[in-house]
């Protein structure tokens, strides 16, 4: 998961570009999630439940689910959505070894921090029904508008924290390799993909 000082200066940024990229970033997600129509949305990584709230109010109906390894974005989380979403500081591993399980399974933005990506892909498809929704960034545009905006130049645009690098070819072949691949619309400078499980 992002640190919570990223994810807020991401989601509470001023900059008119940054705001009008995010907003198309959650309009894409929430179009994506009414074309499935879900009963039921778990986003893993839910961080301070930005996109839980996107959905909520762009008028998802779905029984939204969201969770972390990070107490205090949980807390930021149920703040901002109270009764609308059930929130839980867990992981997905363990949430995965439960009985629990979901129509759409959401993951954005977390997967480029994780030093073992493959074996969360697995954790997911025990955790869907049927659906996936995952986003990256989409390499190396991502990297290159870092560096237009004078952000981590020693790290040729890279951020700290990404542990993992895809192209937008790169993390469609990675995500077929479990799953049946339906929609990737263009959300630049990340990579979101709406999959579905392969025995679906």
């Amino acid at each position: 998961m992002a640190s919570a000082h990223g994810n807020l200066q991401k989601h509470e940024s001023r900059n008119p570009l940054q705001r009008a990229l995010i907003h198309h970033f959650h309009q894409q997600a929430i179009a994506l999630v009414q074309q499935v129509a879900p009963r039921t949305v778990l986003e893993v990584g839910c961080g301070e439940g930005y996109v839980l709230d996107a959905l909520s109010r762009g008028g998802i109906r779905a029984g939204l689910t969201g969770v972390d390894v990070s107490a205090e974005a949980i807390e930021r989380a149920r703040a901002r959505l109270g009764a609308r979403a059930e929130l839980e500081l867990r992981d997905a591993h363990e949430l995965a070894d439960t009985d629990q399980r979901f129509d759409l399974v959401m993951m954005l933005e977390v997967l480029e921090h994780l030093p073992r990506p493959a074996a969360m892909l697995r954790t997911l498809e025990r955790l869907t029904r049927r659906h996936v929704l995952l986003s990256v960034p989409w390499e190396p545009m991502f990297r290159g508008l870092n560096l237009l905006r004078g952000k981590h130049l020693r790290a040729w645009g890279n951020d700290p924290e990404h542990v993992q690098h895809w192209s937008r070819h790169g993390f469609l072949r990675f995500v077929g390799q479990r799953f049946r691949i339906l929609a990737t619309p263009l959300v630049a400078p990340w990579t979101m993909v709406l999959a579905e499980r392969r025995d679906a």
